[in-house]
């Protein structure tokens, strides 16, 4: 369903570029415009409608910074971490290139099963975060193939059901995961709200199939932003909400320690950012790194590999 959704969107911002193109073509025609020339004027146009696009996603990005810095002012930001200019504008261009890349290129290919011949070390299943679908994780993907590790990107349906309908499609992958490859343990990376996904299945189905549960950018404690996203999950991803209390509650300290948290201090979705932080967990603090770029980012990618490395040895 999201990919439907992002193949729709996509064909919005193209019909929004070209339209845009025409009517500035109406609107500011050179004088000097020959019928030779016609083909270089409407691909200058072309080039202004797609610019302009550009500019309208660099504009929402922007105001994500913009409202995650207000909501989270109470966490200070660790001394290590702080920005000059140079590093703030390469966080936010960074963040502006990996939400492109995921929406327009990587989620049009959902991951699936992807068995490697001869594999090693435990298989690993992918859970996406909120209004993402498995094809989020293809950078990851890549360095897994690379490793020669098995791995399993799920879909989760429908996007705005809560993190507890997820549950059961996250068993199901599991039991899949295990029988394809003939293994006895997984290990599950989440990003976002897929972190919460997988905890919510610890919750009910305990740790006997899982080694290590690895969590990028999850917002643990909530996150204000989602008070704008639609759907019963973001009800529950609001910053301190009941749903989160009650997991909190319900979770043991050994499904604590089997988690690794890896967040950034300059996410721009999750806030306040001290959100990805979680008690008992082995928690990895990074900088300077946004929200969507937590799932290319080399030191993260990196990071996330040594964990999953480190947990099929153990």
């Amino acid at each position: 369903m999201i990919k439907r959704w992002i193949i729709l969107l996509l064909l919005v911002q193209a019909g929004a570029a070209l339209a845009l193109a025409a009517g500035l073509h109406r609107v500011w025609r050179p004088a000097w415009e020959a019928p030779l020339n016609a083909p270089l004027t409407a691909l200058a146009y072309g080039a202004l409608g797609l610019a302009c696009v550009l500019l309208v996603r660099m504009a929402l990005s922007a105001n994500n910074f913009l409202l995650s810095s207000r909501a989270g002012k109470g966490a200070a930001t660790p001394a290590g971490h702080a920005l000059n200019p140079a590093r703030a504008a390469g966080l936010f261009l960074h963040e502006f290139r990996a939400s492109m890349l995921a929406s327009s290129f990587d989620m049009l290919r959902p991951l699936g099963m992807q068995l490697q011949p001869q594999a090693r070390g435990l298989p690993v299943l992918l859970i996406h975060g909120y209004a993402c679908n498995s094809g989020y994780w293809r950078p990851l993907s890549a360095r897994l193939a690379r490793a020669g590790i098995s791995h399993y990107g799920i879909d989760l349906e429908p996007p705005g059901a809560s993190i507890d309908a997820y549950v059961p499609q996250v068993q199901a992958a599991v039991e899949r995961l295990c029988a394809d490859t003939g293994s006895k343990q997984v290990i599950i990376v989440g990003h976002s709200m897929g972190g919460l996904v997988a905890r919510a299945w610890l919750r009910r189905h305990g740790a006997d199939t899982v080694a290590r549960v690895i969590t990028l950018g999850t917002p643990h404690h909530g996150t204000a932003l989602a008070h704008f996203g639609p759907g019963g999950n973001a009800v529950q991803m609001r910053y301190r909400s009941e749903w989160l209390a009650a997991l909190a509650a319900s979770e043991a300290n050994l499904q604590r320690g089997l988690i690794s948290s890896i967040y950034s201090v300059h996410d721009n979705i999750v806030a306040p950012q001290d959100s990805g932080a979680l008690p008992g967990a082995r928690n990895l603090e990074f900088g300077a790194v946004g929200h969507v770029a937590l799932g290319r980012h080399p030191a993260i990618l990196r990071c996330a590999m040594e964990e999953i490395v480190t947990a099929a040895r153990l």
